[in-house]
Formats: C-alpha cells, structure tokens, sequence
C-alpha cells in the first residue's frame, strides 16, 4: 500500500495544503493519506491566539473527510508531549504499516532544509521524501541540486513533483485576511462554517443572524461530508415546495440546512444534548440514535441559530412526523424524503404528488416510511407515524 503523510500547523488548513494533498493522492496513486496537525512545532512558534489543537485537529478532520475516500487527520503530534519531530510521527507510522511504502509529503521550503531536521538520514530510511513544486521551470534546478544531495549524503530515494495548479495562499496571509472578513474562498466550506461557530481568527458572526451562505457553511462543518449533498438536496427541494405552496422560502432553507445538523453525534453524544437542553426523549426514541438527531437537531437550531418556532417544529418532527403537521413541518418531512439523492426506493409518484396534493402526499410518504420501517428486523415504528398517518387518513376520507 502506498500511504502519504503529510504534516502542518494547519492554521488552518486551506486550499493550497488540500490542493497539493490530493495531486499527491493522484500522482503517487496513494491508498491513504494521512493529515497530521503539529501539537508545538520545533521550526517556528504558533502564532499569538492561534485556535488550541483541538480545534486545529477538528478543521483537519473536516478537510480530510471532503477530501475524499482515504484521507484521515491523526492526533499523534497532538497527544505527544514536547516538540513535533517528524522522525518521531514516521517510527510510529512505521509500527503501524510495516511492509508499506510511506511518502513523506512537503512543499519547497521544507524540502529545501530536509538535512537541517532531526535525523534526516533515518527519516529518508523510514520513508520517501515526496516534494512539491510549483513548476518544473520554477523549482527543477533547486530541487535537482537537493535530490543530488540528499542521495549522496543520506541515501535518499526522492520524488519531486509539479503542481499544476497553485494556490498562492500561506498560513499567516490567510489568518490575515481572515481578520478583515476575507479570504473564506480558500477554505474548504465546511473548514469556514467551523471557524464561523468558533469564533477563531477573529471571525465575529452572529449565529442567531447568519445570512443563508453563512448558515450552509455551518451548517456543513457540522455534518459529514457523504451527508452534503443530502442536506442541499432537501434545502432546494422544501425551497421549492414552499414556492409551491406558499410557506415561507427562506425559513424552509434554513430548517432544511438545519435538519440534520447533530445526525452524526453518537447516541452518548445525543443523550448528552438532551441532558444539556433538557429534552425528554421517550423510551424508543431514547433507543434509537436516529430518532434522537431530530429532538436534538431542533434545540441547537433553537439555541444556537435561533431559529423560530416554526423551524424548530419542522425539524423536530422531520423523521416521524405527527398528527395536525404545519404546513412548513409537511414541507420538511417531504423534502428529507424526496430530494435527487434519496434512491433507496421508487419516489416517482411521491415526488410528483408534493407539487400536487400536499396532504395525499404526506399519506403516501408516512405510509411508506411506516411499511418499510415494518419490514426491517429490530425496528420498531414510532407511534408518532402512525398516528400521523392514521390522521391524514380520516382527514381525506
């Protein structure tokens, strides 16, 4: 297997670190790519104010997860007491995969100085130097030098690469402009919705006031990145629904954004926010994590983001509905069950009878969702869905 590593600050991460990394994924055909925040760097200082390392760590996390099947952000510099030396990272990492080919990834700079690290001579036996530049024409005759030298000296098998494409940002420039409310495009969004809820290199946001492209980042550093393109679905789909039936577009977006914002808490974690909100879950609920997230889910969007009422009760009742449901809770339920990306059954009729008949619809999503829930070993149906069903069906006969 071949595994990258790739170590930084990471304060924080941005495009040009992501940018490189996944070239690197591409060019050296790596299986797994490992994101490794320093916990305190032996070459600089961390900036005054710096966010803590669980925050660094976090951020990582998230870019690793957009970054796709394979990358994952690691503690280990971070749980280590002392200063980051790579050496240190790569015997560990070599305990782990023995018989692995491990590239050590890093831009010109530190490629430049690699003699000047600890034990460089065992970090290019633990590993192999993997260099970017920023084009052959820019970087060739230095890096050839290097490499000369390096094999000479040390033994080194090196690889350099060109990058085709650079994101001429640094760490410091970034933190910068982030001050003045700038620089959000060379963040991953999820990344920015981050630094957003947090507060960090002196974002200043009023989470109870965000606008709707604030909101959605937000909104995204809360959710893992497979569940993306879930949660936009169904905010374009109760966008259009609430068109459609005249509720309100805006507090549709934000209750679908919103929907599912703690769906990737664990049960403990869920609980936990009961406790916290003094939310009283009944006893299937409290059995099934996925139950928990809509209760959960609709105090932080209360708490945290301020939403109305109205909202609040959309998302808590998005995953069992109830009996006598608003107009924007029936909005919800609808848009989480039939935006694009949902295929787990045929939405054709449901999706067509949303636009037509509200109510018809709800009775043949509730049924559904009851039927199907029925089928599955170890389920239990929420009564919440049957009543509501059972009260759609005495309504429209």
């Amino acid at each position: 297997m071949n595994i990258g590593i790739y170590g930084g600050t990471f304060n924080p991460v941005h495009a040009g670190h992501m940018t490189a990394a996944k070239f690197a994924m591409e060019y050296l055909g790596l299986e797994r790519l490992y994101l490794i925040p320093a916990g305190i760097p032996p070459h600089k200082r961390m900036a005054a104010g710096s966010p803590g390392p669980e925050h660094r760590l976090a951020m990582t996390r998230l870019a690793a997860d957009a970054a796709g099947p394979g990358a994952e952000a690691l503690d280990l510099e971070l749980r280590r007491e002392g200063r980051s030396y790579t050496v240190d990272t790569l015997r560990q990492l070599r305990e782990w995969h023995p018989n692995d080919r491990l590239y050590l990834l890093m831009g010109t700079d530190m490629f430049l100085t690699l003699q000047y690290w600890r034990e460089p001579g065992e970090i290019v036996k633990l590993c192999t130097p993997c260099a970017f530049g920023r084009s052959e024409k820019d970087t060739e005759e230095l890096f050839a030098v290097q490499r000369q030298y390096l094999a000479e000296t040390f033994g080194a098998d090196v690889v350099t690469l060109a990058l085709p494409h650079i994101v001429d940002i640094s760490s410091t420039e970034l933190r910068e402009r982030l001050k003045k409310g700038e620089g959000r495009e060379y963040l991953d969004p999820a990344v920015y919705g981050y630094i957003l809820r947090h507060g960090l290199y002196g974002v200043e946001a009023d989470l109870k006031r965000l606008s709707l492209e604030d909101l959605r980042c937000a909104a995204r550093s809360m959710l893992k990145h497979s569940r993306v393109p879930h949660v936009l679905g169904a905010e374009e789909t109760a966008a259009a629904l609430a068109r459609r039936w005249g509720a309100d577009e805006e507090d549709a977006r934000r209750a679908a954004l919103l929907h599912d914002c703690t769906k990737w808490l664990d049960r403990e974690q869920q609980l936990a926010l009961c406790r916290q909100y003094k939310i009283e879950p009944d006893e299937l609920e409290r059995r099934e994590t996925n139950l928990l997230h809509a209760l959960t889910g609709a105090a932080v969007a209360r708490e945290v983001f301020g939403v109305s009422p109205e909202m609040e009760g959309a998302i808590r009742w998005h995953t069992t509905g109830k009996a006598d449901m608003t107009l924007l809770e029936k909005i919800l339920y609808l848009a989480d069950y039939i935006e694009p990306t949902r295929s787990f059954c045929d939405l054709t009729e449901l999706r067509r009878l949303a636009f037509e008949d509200l109510d018809r619809a709800m009775l043949l999503g509730l049924t559904m969702a009851v039927e199907d829930l029925g089928k599955k070993n170890g389920v239990t149906v929420h009564p919440n869905s049957v009543f509501a069903r059972d009260y759609l069906k005495g309504k429209l006969t």
